[in-house]
């Protein structure tokens, strides 16, 4: 139980690697807000399917909308009574090569994914400093190694890996650590990519040396719950790269 007593808000912890996530933080303890798109009702039906009896509750949010972000804080707070972990795993965009990419695509992923980041950041840090808390954000192999038809959410995640980088150097003062996981995992969201771009999704099977792609509650999420507890308590500002061996970094 690595997160007994602790409190987290999980963005899109409805589905795929948020998902698993979700699951893996009730089985350590957690008590969890998840923040999703899913109509609330349908929401509150999953997460209570997914608690099975334990403390978590669901809120629709839009993560793209900036003024959000205090409200989801606030809902933790007020539901909870304290906030520990913050874990911006929300992402939404569309792949196109460069000379396709439009300005509806460029506003879906940075909204979604830097903006949305950096927002529940800020919002988070008066309760983070409380608990001297942790967030954990998310990169992509996408944005470290460039992979072609994906320029607006690799150009996302790589800024969320700079802000990662600038707030674990300026809250460690506070006792707020802000570490990245860099996932490779089975998920819908990677067999529509598939579905979409087959030699890509081809070779990025092929360069997983451990053979396979992850499963978002065995193998990502355990890697979440580490960021988010004590047991990472001298680590942060770090990159962990969660895709079998595929990347790495030096």
């Amino acid at each position: 139980m690595q997160l007994e007593h602790k409190v987290a808000i999980i963005t899109g912890g409805a589905g795929g690697i948020g998902q698993g996530i979700v699951r893996r933080f009730l089985d350590e303890g957690a008590k969890v807000l998840v923040v999703d798109i899913v109509p609330q009702e349908a929401g509150e039906a999953l997460v209570a399917e997914l608690a099975d009896g334990r403390d978590a509750a669901y809120l629709r949010s839009d993560i793209a909308v900036a003024e959000n972000a205090p409200a989801i804080v606030a809902a933790a707070v007020e539901r909870f009574g304290r906030l520990d972990a913050l874990v911006n795993n929300a992402h939404a965009s569309k792949q196109a090569p460069i000379v396709e990419t439009t300005q509806e695509m460029w506003d879906l992923s940075l909204g979604t994914g830097m903006m949305a980041t950096f927002h529940l950041m800020q919002a988070a840090y008066p309760e983070l400093v409380k608990t001297r808390g942790a967030i954990v954000n998310f990169a992509s192999g996408a944005g470290i190694k460039g992979l072609p038809n994906q320029v607006t959410y690799a150009a996302a995640k790589e800024g969320i890996r700079a802000i990662t980088r600038v707030a674990a150097n300026e809250w460690a003062a506070d006792g707020i650590r802000v570490n990245l996981v860099s996932p490779i995992a089975l998920t819908p969201g990677i067999a529509q990519w598939a579905e979409a771009f087959p030699a890509e999704y081809r070779e990025v099977v092929d360069g997983v040396p451990l053979g396979r792609l992850g499963d978002p509650k065995d193998d990502i999420a355990p890697v979440v719950v580490f960021l988010a507890s004590e047991a990472s308590q001298y680590v942060t500002g770090q990159t962990i790269m969660a895709d079998g061996g595929s990347i790495k970094l030096t």
